[in-house]
């Protein structure tokens, strides 16, 4: 037989779809090409296959091999197609029988001695490879990811010779079963930070809502530390949202680690990160920042100091929940439902409005450094507060404040009532769900009415008032929004008009 057929995956996005490796020993002067799209690392397959079955003692045909890497219009990168190729070269050169590699996919880079190393979205394969039926075969480091797709047949191997060992039914390949990790993230608690109780109660809407939060205040206020303690109050992951973040974190550039299993992302990117790396991209598009905290934190401070672009390309994910990436080759979507948690001082100084009335910038100085967040950005956080110097008393209290496993049970409970209720949390509620779930009684709608005249809301800041009403009304227990409710809700407003 002269030509060889063997099934394997690519990547776009966080999807997988099906490559057929095409293998063809033709007659003319020894040479090996691969076509259809390969990238460089995908081309370079040629001296590694070669150098890898040479070291397993196989004959490396002297023929003219050519690799067809099908569909062609499909991008190919990646060392993941060498294990293929090389079996593909085995079939059609009679070294290996072409049907036993049927009802099953391969992927995996090979060293110069036939070792198998791991590759990029195990998972996301794994999952394609699980929808069509087939058994998945693998390099052993990348089984405990790809084991999270539950139903999946793995089949982990250390190097090419056990692959061949077990296609020629000589030792087979066990199937790899982990039980799905159990993990208990810990995170930094909530009591740690002294008072600052108004803080930590609009953190606790936003965790029970889902609502995004901008913190403004003087430098040391705690506002970094009250953000790397929001995710343990969140409640825990779903099953589905869980292999959704592994999903995502698989393609990226340092992967999934199967220990993090069910841990929310905390991603905290400096300043000075580009669109590119927020928002993902790249000639074959990557998830940036927004897509790595999927279902998780992004946590944004010195918010003022993000080049204005950067802030910009945030708008239509925060409301869409996912980022659409296009290049002239191809376009690829990558799911961005994360809380946008931000930080920021109050002027370019950082003490405006300090007790200690150092602060001497002047009006237009703060207009001009409150402007670098745009109108439009900020119209989209659901909560501004404020978070002043805490008190003498308060950071020397001896008495410890309320841990974050009392506050998680709370917003847990909330959360709960939400999916019960709607199917979904708050801050993701359409305009329809809204006027079904977020009905007012008379005294609280007419403090809605006057707040919108008083502080000049738009219509999605309406609505995002009502959003943030009924988390707390939830917190409360309370089956309607009542006049208080709405009105802490409208002190989560109050700073619309510093942008």
């Amino acid at each position: 037989m002269t030509v060889a057929t063997v099934a394997s995956r690519a990547l776009a996005g966080i999807d997988a779809p099906e490559v057929t490796v095409e293998v063809h020993l033709g007659p003319g002067l020894p040479a090996f090409h691969i076509v259809g799209l390969p990238d460089a690392e995908v081309r370079e397959a040629r001296d590694r296959v070669r150098a890898a079955l040479n070291h397993a003692h196989f004959e490396f045909p002297a023929r003219r091999i050519t690799v067809n890497l099908a569909p062609a219009e499909l991008p190919k990168d990646s060392s993941r197609f060498d294990l293929p190729i090389a079996l593909g070269i085995l079939a059609a050169s009679g070294q290996l029988a072409p049907e036993a590699l049927a009802g099953q996919e391969f992927a995996g880079e090979l060293s110069l001695t036939g070792e198998l190393r791991a590759v990029r979205g195990a998972l996301a394969m794994a999952l394609s490879a699980r929808s069509a039926g087939r058994a998945f075969v693998l390099p052993e480091g990348n089984a405990p990811q790809a084991a999270l797709a539950e139903g999946a047949k793995i089949l982990p191997a250390k190097s090419l010779l056990e692959v061949v060992g077990h296609l020629a039914d000589e030792a087979r390949l066990p199937e790899y079963s982990a039980a799905t990790p159990t993990v208990c993230p810990t995170y930094p608690d909530f009591n740690e930070v002294k008072g600052q109780q108004q803080a930590k109660r609009a953190l606790e809407v936003a965790a029970a809502g889902g609502h995004s939060v901008l913190m403004i205040g003087p430098p040391g206020t705690g506002k970094s530390m009250l953000a790397a303690r929001f995710p343990g109050i969140l409640p825990p992951m779903s099953e589905g949202e869980a292999l959704e973040v592994a999903a995502v974190h698989s393609v990226s550039m340092n992967g999934f680690e199967a220990a993090r299993w069910g841990e929310r992302p905390f991603r905290a990117p400096h300043h000075s990160a580009s669109a590119a790396a927020l928002v993902g991209g790249g000639t074959l598009p990557r998830p940036g920042e927004i897509s790595l905290a999927h279902h998780g934190v992004l946590f944004l401070d010195e918010l003022p100091e993000f080049d204005r672009d950067v802030l910009e390309a945030l708008r239509e994910p925060i409301e869409s929940g996912r980022v659409a990436i296009s290049r002239a080759a191809r376009q690829v979507l990558f799911p961005a439902r994360f809380q946008l948690v931000a930080a920021m001082n109050p002027c370019p100084c950082g003490h405006c409005g300090d007790r200690s009335n150092r602060c001497r910038c002047t009006p237009e100085r703060i207009a001009r450094y409150r402007g670098r967040v745009s109108g439009p950005l900020a119209d989209r956080i659901d909560i501004k507060l404020e978070v002043p110097a805490p008190r003498e008393g308060e950071l020397i209290a001896p008495a410890a404040s309320e841990s974050s496993a009392a506050v998680a049970a709370r917003v847990a409970h909330a959360r709960q009532a939400q999916l019960l209720r709607q199917g979904k949390p708050n801050a993701l509620l359409g305009t329809r769900e809204i006027d079904r779930h977020c009905t007012t009684g008379r005294e609280a709608g007419e403090l809605l009415r006057h707040a919108l005249a008083r502080l000049l809301l738009s219509a999605r800041a309406y609505h995002r008032v009502l959003r943030v009403a009924r988390s707390i009304a939830d917190l409360a227990g309370a089956a309607a929004i009542s006049a208080e409710h709405v009105a802490e809700a409208i002190q989560y407003r109050r700073l619309d008009a510093s942008f």
